[in-house]
């Protein structure tokens, strides 16, 4: 458990939606204003003829792109994520954030997340540091979101403007928090 207020969020998003832009603004938005922010952003490039893209995910602090998913070649069907290449960046990251982070940031909770692994050790430890958490979730995966929140977890529509709102004000709420202990 932690001592700290829990602030998670997760936009719920779906077909159309710009997500990757979304959370890219608000996170700048954050940075804007002094607040460091962890976290990576998704980013989809061409792989190839008859491929599916390219998937990488960008680190939110420097811009290094570090790629996800495994080139399975065309007609392939098999999930693409590389298990490995996620672990990797998960454990980048989980080294990433400390006390001093203002906003952790992740581009979804999806499968990985919703098996166990993926991100999820990051995210919990940012939440036993107190560290506000914003990431992204399809309505597939919502109820596994919601069994890891245990109902601490909030939904929020994909608005730039009301996400930034939430993020700074969970930020404020730590800042509060901290300064009352």
């Amino acid at each position: 458990m932690t001592d700290h207020p829990l602030a998670i969020a997760a936009i719920r998003f779906g077909e159309g939606d710009r997500i990757d832009e979304l959370l890219e603004t608000v996170a700048r938005a954050v940075q804007s204003r002094g607040y460091p922010v962890a976290g990576y952003f998704q980013r989809e490039t061409p792989d190839g003829p008859g491929c599916c893209p390219a998937t990488f995910l960008e680190d939110v602090s420097s811009g290094e792109q570090l790629r996800i998913t495994q080139a399975l070649g065309a007609g392939s069907r098999g999930c693409r994520l590389d298990p490995q290449a996620l672990a990797d960046v998960s454990g980048r990251l989980l080294a990433a954030v400390d006390p001093a982070t203002g906003l952790l940031v992740l581009n979804r909770f999806g499968k990985g997340e919703s098996d166990g692994q993926g991100f999820r050790s990051v995210i919990e430890s940012a939440c036993g540091l107190g560290v506000p958490v914003l990431t992204a979730v399809r309505a597939t995966y919502e109820p596994f979101w919601n069994e890891f929140t245990a109902g601490t977890g909030v939904f929020l529509a994909p608005d730039a403007e009301a996400v930034t709102r939430w993020a700074l004000e969970a930020i404020a709420g730590r800042r509060k928090a901290r300064d009352a202990a």
